[in-house]
């Protein structure tokens, strides 16, 4: 009864791959029917951050046949789209109504085109070409544009060790620190080509921390580098190490952030021509990451925008400001993404491994590593103390219920007014579009039904945000306390922001038996 509501020539199709078809007839011979209907009764959807899934058997899964479905109906929906004037040919990645109109095509057409298998089709075709290198070429020299000491690279003492995790970064980085002036990072030679199964890691994520970091440290204490960056395996985020006094520093993202926030603005002054308006200038952050920028932007006068999560947000919303002449220097992500100027409208680890190695080079010739910078950063715009984690929870009902009481705290409608002794000033549900802090009560910030997420603003300064992931079974939290200038007292601000998180989830985590990581 399972295959009658399928369509038979795409079940078929999905046979075609020996894999896949072994992957089927394991679970069918094996009575796991469950399991197959979780892979052959849903389709893939678009996330924060594109079509991701596990590589498998199934239509919810990454396979010849998904690639297929994906790739026919891409081209000719986007030919229509741009035919009809509509938003579309901006450089970011796919957002919503494309998202989902791409979904509804696959839908309406799920069986493979005409030599659609056939792998040689690709080496006879009269369409084929190679842009590669232009593309690669074109991207180097726009990456000058954001070059503001290349004299002082050249100079420079400082060695750097770059991994690329397995992944597709190391030729591009070495290009990259070639166009700046820098003598090439040195390679984690184990982990500079790619390697589908990141045989050194347990985990291909430079935002684990020190704990995947373990062989480009190791070859930087070797090798007398200071500073260490690392690509994840398609180079779009950035992580970065810094040696002091024997121990190493890893910056978390919105530490990276406070410091690129800093540099951009500070070169963007430093060269602009004199009539240049610093009320047309720009930085973005998706909402959960920290607010370093918006209290820059504050004390230096320029703008700052919030998006929801994913690049594909921040993207958009930067082509519309470029569309109408203003400047945009800076966009980041907490996650580790970051985009440095406006040539690529994405996040782009490349890039930024690149400015980062500019910025410390420029700082030791002020006796500054970038932790004490960071330090002077928070000292002149604030202090903001940030915690990020998250809950596994495998039971999509479990997770509604968690949002669901959240809405319904005291009664109907009614969200938590405190969370212990802390008093919770406002409430915005993405969700559902409610904002208590606006006037009409509504978001300011696009509403997301398919996606859980609250973010609460503490009286004390703290704002909290929960949300569900796009791609893994997870409930994400973001925490900061964020302080005025002259509010010193890190230790004490760290620790009322981690004593009010803390509390709540870990309540949280008790009363729905989520799994803490």
């Amino acid at each position: 009864m399972l295959f009658l509501i399928l369509n038979p020539k795409c079940f078929h199709c999905l046979l075609q791959n020996q894999k896949t078809k072994e992957q089927i007839e394991n679970l069918l011979q094996n009575g796991k029917h469950k399991e197959l209907r979780d892979r052959l009764c849903c389709r893939l959807t678009f996330g924060t951050a594109g079509l991701r899934s596990a590589m498998g058997a199934g239509f919810c899964y990454i396979n010849d046949l998904t690639v297929i479905q994906s790739t026919q109906v891409s081209l000719p929906y986007a030919l229509q789209a741009a035919n009809e004037s509509v938003y579309w040919e901006n450089g970011a990645q796919i957002k919503s109504p494309h998202d989902k109109e791409i979904i509804k095509c696959i839908e309406e057409c799920v069986e493979p085109w005409n030599g659609s298998w056939n792998e040689n089709l690709v080496d006879t075709s009269p369409l084929r070409q190679d842009p590669l290198k232009k593309i690669c070429d074109s991207y180097m020299e726009d990456l000058k544009k954001i070059c503001y000491h290349r004299e002082l690279n050249m100079q420079t003492n400082l060695k750097f060790v770059h991994t690329s995790f397995h992944g597709v970064g190391h030729d591009y980085v070495q290009w990259a620190f070639k166009a700046f002036g820098f003598q090439p990072p040195i390679p984690v030679p184990e982990q500079k080509d790619p390697d589908p199964d990141f045989s050194t890691v347990k985990c291909p994520n430079p935002e684990e921390g020190e704990s995947v970091l373990e062989l480009s440290l190791r070859l930087a204490e070797r090798e007398n580098a200071k500073v260490v960056v690392a690509t994840d395996p398609d180079a779009d985020r950035l992580a970065v190490a810094e040696q002091q006094n024997g121990c190493w520093k890893v910056f978390t993202g919105n530490e990276l952030a406070a410091l690129f926030g800093w540099w951009m603005f500070s070169r963007w002054k430093e060269n602009c021509s004199k009539d240049a308006d610093v009320k047309n200038v720009y930085m973005l952050a998706t909402t959960v990451s920290s607010k370093i920028l918006r209290a820059i932007a504050l004390k230096e006068g320029f703008n700052f925008e919030e998006t929801l999560p994913g690049f594909k947000w921040i993207g958009s919303r930067v082509k519309d400001l470029l569309d109408n002449g203003k400047e945009v220097l800076f966009a980041f992500e907490e996650s580790i993404g970051f985009m440095c100027g406006t040539s690529v409208l994405d996040k782009d680890g490349v890039s930024a491994a690149v400015v980062i190695a500019e910025m410390a080079a420029y700082l030791e010739t002020k006796n500054l590593s970038l932790a004490q910078k960071l330090i002077e950063v928070y000292e002149t715009y604030g202090y903001h103390i940030s915690k990020t984690s998250y809950f596994l929870c495998y039971d999509p009902p479990t997770i509604k219920r968690i949002f669901e009481r959240l809405r319904n705290f005291d009664g109907p409608q009614s969200y938590p007014k405190f969370c212990g002794d802390y008093s919770i000033l406002h409430v915005r549900d993405i969700t559902t579009g409610y904002d208590s802090s606006q006037p009409n009560k509504k978001s300011v910030l696009p509403v997301s039904k398919s996606s859980q997420m609250i973010t609460f603003t503490f009286q004390n300064g703290c704002v909290a945000t929960l949300r569900t992931s796009g791609t893994e079974p997870k409930i994400k939290y973001y925490a900061e306390m964020c302080a005025l200038p002259e509010q010193r007292s890190v230790a004490a601000l760290y620790l009322v922001g981690c004593l009010l998180y803390e509390h709540i989830l870990y309540m949280w985590a008790w009363k729905f038996s989520i799994q803490l990581p």
